[in-house]
């Protein structure tokens, strides 16, 4: 179980998550749905313990453990992954070096991974990881990586940014997945088509859990209300 209470965040004296607390568990698909600007990036940021988003207030654990104080190395060895909107580029390093940086995973594992993705991998594995592969493919590259992690709690934060609209069949896959082998998956978006996917949401704005439920339900009220919503980050007084 991964649990957030009350959590605060403020950055430059302005207050941006405002006493949220969430739950998930290992296994289950949740999602973490609202307009740009309203702190679900944020949210998924202090999850994984970014050093610029401690909070000010409120505690995070991993079961029963305190983590709220934990950096972000020690997080990630505790099972804890973000897929980053924005994928890095590595200059110099292949797709295969970047894949196998754990000792431990085995090319037929990257093969795998690759062809989860649908990046072939008799194409891909000696590709650069750099500005020769357009976004989308880093993208795919950078989503293989978090499979082959096998983590407890995976953070993808906007996982179809960058990436082709045909691809979302293939983000619904892994998310599918990862499920299977008992990772709990935090799906980061706006997409009615992806949040759809997971058991439960929770609709943010104004830096608050506005709504939760089953994401049926969430998606539908998102889709009524928030897809035309003119006061982004003033619910309350709207």
């Amino acid at each position: 179980m991964l649990t957030l209470e009350n959590i605060k965040y403020s950055k430059n004296s302005n207050d941006i998550i405002k006493g949220i607390s969430m739950k998930f568990e290992e296994g289950k698909v949740y999602g973490i749905v609202g307009n740009n600007g309203v702190g679900k990036s944020t949210i998924g940021y202090i999850i994984m313990g970014l050093s610029d988003y401690r909070v000010n207030e409120g505690e995070i654990f991993l079961n029963e453990r305190n983590i709220t104080d934990m950096p972000i190395t020690d997080r990630a060895k505790n099972g804890i992954s973000l897929l980053w909107q924005e994928p890095a580029r590595f200059e110099g390093m292949s797709v295969k070096n970047y894949l196998m940086l754990n000792k431990k995973i085995k090319l037929k594992e990257v093969e795998k991974a690759l062809d989860l993705v649908n990046l072939e991998p008799d194409k891909y594995l000696n590709r650069l990881v750099d500005k020769k592969l357009s976004g989308g493919e880093r993208k795919k590259v950078e989503i293989a990586s978090c499979v082959l992690l096998n983590p407890k709690f995976l953070i993808m934060d906007e996982p179809d940014s960058g990436i082709d609209i045909m691809s979302l069949d293939m983000i619904v896959k892994i998310i599918d997945y990862l499920k299977e082998r008992g990772t709990g998956v935090i799906v980061i978006t706006h997409r009615k088509e992806i949040a759809i996917k997971s058991e439960y949401s929770y609709l943010i704005c104004a830096g608050k859990v506005f709504l939760e439920g089953k994401s049926d339900k969430i998606v539908k009220y998102y889709e009524k209300t928030c897809d035309t919503c003119g006061h982004i980050n003033y619910a309350e007084e709207n």
